[in-house]
């Protein structure tokens, strides 16, 4: 289990983080979603013991990360595959870790074929991989202890489609075997298709967290019309306040019957009028984040 209780970072008085909190339990995969700059990586550093709160708390397996006597064994990190030595081999790269993990070096060959890093990779220098093959690498290192839980930052990074849906099918089995995986992406689609729950940031706090159906089925209403203009006119006299999604339409926190009435009463001619929830995780994310306006 991973809970993160009321945690808040500072930089003299520039919040990076404001008081967020969640938990993300065993047999899960939390999609943790915002927009660059929206502080998913600085409260994942947090929880992992390398930076600091400036107040509240985060517990993995029960403990303090930097409490955990072998934290590779109990939790599998990811935050930045470009933090490897290029002058190693992956191999190398691997048996360092398996070393200083206790684990049997004799893993490391399983492990670096279970993440499709065959021989010819294995002896390749680490200055010589993509940032796919980076990533594999580092996904490796994070399974390569067994670990009950995973912490990964945008861990598909590089990947082609093939490699992210290898990817998807990694982490669903291994939440499906009772571990817990905490994952941020930008690849909302693919967040979509694996995550049981998600936790929504913007500007350093939480806007949403709930399961994933939970929040998809309650995100108010898409509407497009023939005329975009007359739309967003018609809404801000109705007091409706509207998102742009990157597609033309306009996501509204009300219902279909109030937004159409709107459009009706300033006879805006309508081409779509839908729950914004059957658009699907996008939808939601430019809604609670602010999206294009």
């Amino acid at each position: 289990m991973i809970q993160a209780e009321h945690l808040t970072k500072r930089y003299g008085r520039q919040p990076a983080v404001d008081d967020v909190s969640f938990t993300c339990e065993p047999g899960t995969v939390t999609g943790f979603l915002g927009p660059n700059g929206a502080g998913k990586s600085t409260t994942m550093r947090m929880i992992c013991g390398l930076t600091e709160p400036t107040s509240g708390s985060a517990t993995v397996c029960g403990t303090p990360y930097r409490r955990l006597a072998n934290p590779g064994r109990r939790v599998g990190v990811l935050l930045d595959a470009s933090a490897q030595h290029g002058g190693r081999t992956g191999r190398e790269v691997l048996t360092l870790a398996a070393l200083t993990m206790g684990v049997d070096t004799a893993e490391v060959r399983p492990a670096l074929e279970r993440v499709g890093l065959g021989p010819a990779a294995a002896r390749k220098r680490v200055r010589a991989y993509s940032l796919g093959m980076r990533q594999r690498l580092g996904l490796a290192g994070a399974l390569l202890g067994g670990p009950d839980v995973l912490i990964l930052d945008e861990p598909a990074n590089g990947l082609d489609p093939e490699g992210i849906f290898w990817m998807r099918g990694l982490l669903r089995d291994f939440a499906d075997n009772g571990g817990t995986v905490l994952l941020s992406s930008h690849l909302l689609r693919e967040v979509e298709a694996v995550a049981d729950r998600l936790v929504v940031i913007g500007a350093g706090r939480v806007v949403a967290q709930g399961s994933r159906d939970e929040l998809l089925a309650g995100t108010g209403t898409l509407v497009r019309a023939l005329d975009p203009d007359d739309l967003r006119q018609a809404l801000a006299r109705a007091g409706l306040a509207g998102t742009r999604t990157t597609d033309g339409g306009v996501v509204v926190p009300a219902g279909a019957e109030t937004v159409g009435r709107a459009a009706a009463d300033a006879g805006v001619v309508l081409l779509e009028l839908r729950p914004a929830g059957s658009g699907g995780l996008e939808q939601m994310f430019l809604e609670l984040t602010g999206g294009v306006r």
